[in-house]
């Protein structure tokens, strides 16, 4: 789906998924503050940069995939799955740790990455229907 669309769209995709994270992001850590623990809101602005940061890493990670020149798409697959699950692996334990230092802060973490992954599909939603949707 996203193959079809033009090659300047990504980057302002990202940096717009970025930008309505972090506003969503806030409104999320004011509502937290009322209704959780202080914990909790902080897990969830802790929870939107896990999540930026795993976006940063994933972006220059798949760039340097596509430097590297001709390359079979087993090997790209092996290369691009082995580093996504490290990453998952290490945001899953930064989850956990969180959550048993304290209950509130882990499920505030998880909050704020589902919150970027809803911001994050809405974008991607706008950005195709926008440029005439999938055929």
């Amino acid at each position: 789906m996203l193959e079809n669309l033009s090659p300047d769209t990504l980057p302002r995709l990202l940096r717009r998924t970025t930008v309505s994270a972090l506003l969503v992001g806030a409104v999320g850590f004011v509502v937290a503050l009322f209704i959780a623990p202080p914990l909790g809101a902080l897990g969830v602005a802790a929870g939107l940069g896990l999540a930026i940061v795993n976006l940063r890493f994933l972006d220059r990670q798949v760039a340097k995939v596509e430097t590297n020149g001709e390359q079979s798409t087993k090997a790209v697959r092996r290369q691009l799955g082995g580093r996504t699950i490290s990453r998952l692996a290490l945001m899953t334990a930064i989850v956990l740790v969180g959550f048993v230092i304290s209950p509130p802060l882990g499920i505030g973490i998880v909050a704020g990455l589902v919150l970027y992954q809803i911001v994050f599909v809405a974008n991607v939603f706008r950005v195709v229907a926008t440029q005439g949707g999938t055929e």
